[in-house]
């Protein structure tokens, strides 16, 4: 599952925010950019995918599109699980709602933890830390999530915050939560990101896989 966690998610707990076509799927638009393939391998599964839209994200080990697909973007990145980790409730983060979507947006136009919609929201707990002035500072929150694993995802903080921990803080809120639930979390970082795949090691999280993130239009 954890090399094709998309097609997992969409596929298992997160059907109900997915529209599918045979061997292709994708989270409605308003919650994620991300699609998937059941084999990314399988020129069948493209032409599925090309039946529910023009645009998809994807991530894997390795893909290969079909002849008529584009990538647009790519990004290589690592996946780390936390296996072995313990997670640590925050008493200062605080649940982050549909109401709070519009602080949360700008917090990611300010952070760019990566693509986080309107929507986003819904697919899971999300956490957050405010300022003094009740200001939205720093969150995180779950995103993929398929049998016995949730994915630590939108961990972001102001860049005039950082450096005091809060990222690490509602990182292992977010696990605890997971873990609580009987599951295990795991995450995504960009390869060349030295700090926080450092942060995430300190934590408990192991590297599992590389990955690639790439978009692709046809």
């Amino acid at each position: 599952m954890l090399n094709n966690p998309v097609w997992a998610a969409l596929t298992g707990p997160q059907a109900c925010f997915a529209e599918a076509a045979g061997n292709a799927a994708r989270y409605l638009p308003e919650i994620a950019p991300f699609a998937a393939l059941s084999d990314p391998a399988d020129p069948s599964a493209w032409r599925d995918l090309a039946t529910l839209t023009d645009f998809a994200v994807l991530t894997g080990p390795s893909i290969t599109p079909l002849a008529g697909w584009r990538a647009e973007t790519v990004t290589h990145g690592v996946q780390m699980i936390g296996q072995s980790m313990s997670g640590v409730q925050d008493p200062e983060a605080v649940p982050l709602t549909e109401k709070d979507v519009p602080e949360m947006l700008e917090l990611v136009a300010r952070a760019q933890p990566g693509p986080f919609l309107k929507r986003t929201v819904d697919l899971g707990r999300y956490l957050g830390i405010r300022d003094p002035d009740g200001r939205l500072v720093a969150m995180a929150g779950e995103r993929f999530r398929m049998p016995g694993w949730t994915e630590v995802s939108a961990v972001c903080t102001d860049p005039a915050w950082r450096g005091k921990g809060l990222a690490a803080r509602l990182t292992l809120a977010v696990a605890a939560g997971i873990l609580a639930r009987g599951e295990l979390p795991f995450l995504h970082a960009v390869h060349d990101n030295d700090n926080a795949i450092r942060l995430y090691g300190r934590l408990g999280f192991t590297h599992n896989a590389d990955v690639t993130f790439a978009s692709y239009r046809i």
